[in-house]
């Protein structure tokens, strides 16, 4: 992720051509509806789609954020949210492919990467993961204008209910996974792994001598 970075900022719903301008390394800026999912809500969904049901929000070219939000209930009954940091992304990589191809999300936002099988996902179905930087949940809450609504609440708890957010101009964030297969933190490791091969050869060789 060289050179200067392009801006964009998106509207949900998010088109599939939207997402074809992303390369990684772009900065986005997302304004409209951002629903929140992590591991027991991922599974929740499928489980629901699975079994031929309709989800209570149709997530077709929406933001999924890997977020369990800290909110508080207003003495109206309505929500504010205290902080709203990601959460790990690989933690829900066993099954974001799936998620991705059934639910039509076109961005995912969360924290540190996401593998091999959600990259070939996005590339197949148009979406993209963009991190948002850890420890800045207070950042994050002041960008979400309200809560619109959440699902499951009593069933799964606040961390992990789905949460769905309007907000505006939530960001930066920035894409390492984009619709063209390229995945920043595949080729970082990949980079990190033939140096170290590199580096072993080179010792070995010193204790040959």
């Amino acid at each position: 992720m060289s050179g200067e970075a392009r801006v964009f900022h998106l509207r949900t719903p998010i088109s599939d051509e939207d997402v074809e301008k992303l390369r990684v390394g772009d900065i986005i800026y997302i304004t409209g509806i951002m629903v929140t999912a992590r591991d027991e809500a991922h599974k929740k969904i499928l489980e629901v789609l699975e079994r031929g049901e309709k989800l209570p929000i149709d997530l077709r070219g929406l933001v999924l954020y890997h977020c369990g939000p800290v909110v508080r209930k207003r003495p109206d009954g309505t929500w504010e949210v205290v902080a709203a940091g990601p959460t790990t992304s690989m933690r829900m990589e066993s099954v974001e492919a799936e998620f991705i191809a059934k639910t039509g999300v076109k961005v995912i936002v969360g924290k540190g990467g996401m593998g091999r099988r959600t990259a070939e996902a996005m590339k197949k179905y148009k979406a993209v993961y963009a991190v948002f930087t850890g420890g800045a949940g207070a950042l994050a809450a002041n960008r979400i204008k309200r809560v619109v609504d959440v699902y499951w609440l009593e069933e799964l708890g606040i961390p992990e209910a789905v949460w769905v957010f309007e907000v505006e101009e939530f960001g930066p964030l920035v894409v390492t996974i984009d619709s063209h297969g390229n995945n920043y933190y595949e080729k970082h490791m990949e980079e990190v792994r033939k140096r170290a091969e590199e580096i072993k050869k080179e010792l070995l060789s010193k204790i040959e001598h």
